[in-house]
C-alpha cells in the first residue's frame, strides 16, 4: 500500500496539473497552520511566520508557473465551443461562460504579475482585483452549473426509482451526483477566498483572517485531489 502511494505521489508530481494540486495544498495547508498558530498577531514572527512564509513563496509559484496556462485553456474552450448539441442549453450556456471568463482571468493576471515584477509600467493592484473577479465570476458560473446538472440528475433518479433500468446506470448517475456536489463545496471555498481578495467594500472583502482562508483553501485543494484520484482510478480500471 504504501509503494502504492508512493508511486501515485511521483506520478502526480511529474504532471504539471497534479504538482499545482500538492502545492496548492501545502500552499493553504502552511497558511492554516501558520495563522492558526499565529492567533491575532498582526505580524507573526517564529515558526507560524515562517509557515505564512512558506505559504506566499508556494502562491508565487503557482502565479508564475500560470504564465503558461492561457494556450491550454484556449485549447479547452475551442474543443468545447458552444457545447455538444445534446447537452441541456443552460449548462452549454453556463460553461461557455465559465470559459470565457477563465480565458479572460490569465492575460489580468499576467498584466498585474508583470507590473510588481516592473516588466510593464502600470497599476497592478487593478489588474489583481479584475483577474480575482474573473476568477471569482468563473467559480459562481461553475456552481450554477453543477446545481443545474444536480436538479437533472435528480430528476432522472426519481423517473428511474422503482423502474426496470439497470442497476449500473442508476449507480454511475450517483456517483456523478457525488462529483457535482464536491465540486459545488470546492468551489464555494475558492468563491468565499476570492471576494475575500477582491477590494475592500464589497461584502466580507479583507475580513477572513489567514488561518480561515488557509481552511477554505485546503479544503478546495483535497477536494480537487480526492476528485483527480477517483478520476484517474476510474480511467485505469
Amino acid at each position: 500500500m504504501a509503494a502504492g502511494a508512493l508511486s501515485g505521489l511521483v506520478a502526480a508530481l511529474e504532471s504539471h496539473r497534479g504538482r499545482d494540486r500538492v502545492v496548492r495544498a501545502l500552499c493553504y495547508g502552511c497558511q492554516l497552520a501558520g495563522g492558526a498558530l499565529a492567533g491575532p498577531q498582526p505580524a507573526p514572527a517564529g515558526l507560524p511566520g515562517s509557515l505564512l512564509a512558506v505559504s506566499a513563496q508556494l502562491s508565487a509559484c503557482r502565479t508564475a508557473l500560470r504564465l503558461f496556462d492561457d494556450l491550454a485553456m484556449l485549447s479547452y474552450s475551442c474543443s468545447y465551443g458552444l457545447g455538444p448539441k445534446d447537452e441541456d442549453p443552460l449548462v452549454r450556456g453556463l460553461s461557455v461562460l465559465s470559459n470565457l471568463a477563465n480565458q479572460l482571468y490569465y492575460p489580468c493576471e499576467h498584466v498585474a504579475w508583470a507590473a510588481d515584477a516592473g516588466v510593464v509600467r502600470v497599476g497592478s493592484q487593478k489588474w489583481w482585483a479584475l483577474s480575482t473577479g474573473l476568477w471569482a465570476w468563473a467559480l459562481l458560473l461553475g456552481i450554477l452549473r453543477s446545481l443545474r446538472i444536480l436538479f437533472q440528475l435528480r430528476r432522472k433518479l426519481r423517473q428511474h426509482k422503482g423502474s426496470t433500468s439497470s442497476p449500473p446506470s442508476q449507480e454511475e448517475m450517483k456517483a456523478q451526483v457525488k462529483a457535482e456536489v464536491l465540486s459545488i463545496l470546492a468551489s464555494a471555498a475558492d468563491l468565499s477566498n476570492a471576494i475575500h481578495w477582491l477590494p475592500p467594500g464589497f461584502l466580507w472583502a479583507g475580513r477572513f483572517p489567514p488561518w480561515l482562508v488557509g481552511l477554505l483553501g485546503t479544503v478546495s485543494s483535497l477536494i480537487g485531489i480526492y476528485q483527480a484520484s477517483r478520476s484517474g482510478n476510474s480511467e485505469s480500471a
